[in-house]
C-alpha cells in the first residue's frame, strides 16, 4: 500500500471486524496508527498481534473533548465506528446518535484540527433494495432501516463538508464484508459467520424469508484495502465509491454452498420468518473504485469461506462454545418478546 508510510492515521472502530483488518494493513504499510474503539462491538484481541506502531485508545466517539485531543497531528481519519443494522431496529435513537450525529461532530473536529483527509465509511444499506443491478453510485438511496438512514446522513454530511468548505472527504460504501474476526455474536452477528459456525456445530442454518434475497460479499482483506486506497488516492476526494466484489449470491444458495464446504452437504437448512427491514437485493458495480482507486478484489467467495473456516479452527474454541454468544433473532432487544 503506497502513500501511507510515515502518515499518522486515526481509525475509529479500530478494534472491530473491518476496522482491525484496516489497522493491520495500515501498520504493515508503515503508518503510525491510532485505533479508537469503545469495545461495545470491537475486541481488544482483534489487535493483540500488532506491533508497537499501533496505539490503542478505548474511547467513545461521542466524547468530543477526548476525540479532539486524539485528532491532533493526525493526517488521515478512517471513520468506521458505528452501531449495526439489527441494533437500529431495537434502539433507533442511539443508532442515529452514533452513526449520524457523531459523524457530523467528528467532521467538525477533524477540520478544526487540520486533518488532511476524512474517509467516511458508509454502507451499501443506504441503497435499500436494488432497483437495477449492478448498482452504481448513482443508484437511488432508499434505506430500509434507521441504520441505513443514519449512514446516509453521515455520508451526506461528509459530502457537504467537501462542497461547502472544500474540506477533503471521501465516502466509501462497502458491500457485505466477511472473513476472520467477523461477528457471529449479539446484534452484530452476520450471516456468513453464523452459517459457518452452525455448519461446524451440526446445527441448522437459519435462512430468514425465502432465501432469494441476494448480497454482494467481499472478503474483509479486500474491503479494508479498498478503504485504505480511498485515504491516499487524489482522484477520490469529494467522491462516493462502492467497495464490492461485483457479484451477487442468493442467501439460500449461500447456505447450500457453506453446507457443502463445511459439512459435505449434510447441514440442515431451516427457513424462518423474514427479518424486518431486510434488503432484498444488493449487487455492486465496482467500476468507479477500479477507475479512481485502482481497486479490484482478489479473494473469490469460496476461497474467502475456506479462510474463515481455517481461522475458526485456529482459535482453540469449539463452534458450539462460540455459538453460545449467538442471538438467533438479533434485532429483538434482550428481554423483549418476539413480537416487539
Amino acid at each position: 500500500m503506497t502513500g501511507l508510510s510515515g502518515k499518522r492515521v486515526l481509525v475509529t472502530g479500530g478494534a472491530g471486524f473491518i476496522g482491525s483488518e484496516l489497522v493491520r494493513q495500515a501498520c504493515a504499510a508503515g503508518a503510525e496508527v491510532v485505533a479508537v474503539d469503545n469495545l461495545v462491538n470491537g475486541k481488544r484481541e482483534n489487535l493483540a498481534d500488532l506491533d508497537r506502531s499501533l496505539r490503542f485508545e478505548e474511547a467513545d466517539i461521542r466524547a468530543l473533548e477526548r476525540m479532539a485531543a486524539l485528532l491532533q497531528g493526525v493526517d488521515i481519519v478512517f471513520h468506521l465506528a458505528c452501531l449495526g443494522v439489527r441494533h437500529s431496529i431495537h434502539s433507533p435513537r442511539e443508532n442515529h446518535d452514533v452513526n449520524a450525529t457523531a459523524s457530523l461532530d467528528l467532521l467538525a473536529l477533524a477540520r478544526k484540527q487540520g486533518v488532511s483527509r476524512f474517509v467516511y465509511v458508509s454502507s451499501s444499506e443506504v441503497y435499500g433494495t436494488a432497483r437495477w443491478a449492478p448498482m452504481t453510485e448513482e443508484h437511488p438511496t432508499f434505506p430500509m432501516t434507521v441504520y441505513g438512514g443514519g449512514k446516509l446522513a453521515g455520508e451526506c454530511y461528509a459530502r457537504a463538508y467537501w462542497e461547502t468548505y472544500r474540506y477533503p472527504t471521501v465516502v466509501v460504501r462497502p458491500f457485505n464484508a466477511f472473513g476472520p474476526r467477523s461477528h457471529h455474536e449479539g446484534d452484530s452477528g452476520e450471516v456468513i459467520p453464523k452459517f459457518v459456525l452452525r455448519a461446524m456445530a451440526s446445527k441448522p442454518l437459519m435462512v430468514f424469508g425465502d432465501g432469494t434475497q441476494t448480497r454482494d460479499f467481499t472478503f474483509v482483506g479486500d474491503t479494508a484495502r479498498g478503504i485504505l486506497l480511498a485515504g491516499t488516492a487524489e482522484a477520490a476526494v469529494g467522491q462516493t465509491i462502492n467497495i464490492g466484489s461485483g457479484a451477487e449470491i442468493a442467501i439460500g444458495d449461500l447456505a447450500q454452498k457453506i453446507s457443502r464446504l463445511v459439512a459435505n452437504g449434510g447441514a440442515r437448512i431451516e427457513r424462518v420468518d423474514p427479518r424486518p427491514g431486510d434488503v432484498l437485493r444488493l449487487y455492486s458495480d465496482p467500476a468507479r473504485g477500479r477507475d479512481l482507486l485502482g481497486y479490484t478484489p482478489s479473494v473469490p467467495l469460496e476461497e474467502g469461506l475456506r479462510r474463515l473456516v481455517d481461522w475458526y479452527k485456529t482459535l482453540g474454541v469449539s463452534a458450539e462454545d462460540l455459538l453460545r454468544q449467538e442471538i438467533e433473532r438479533n434485532w429483538i432487544k434482550e428481554g423483549a418478546s418476539h413480537h416487539a
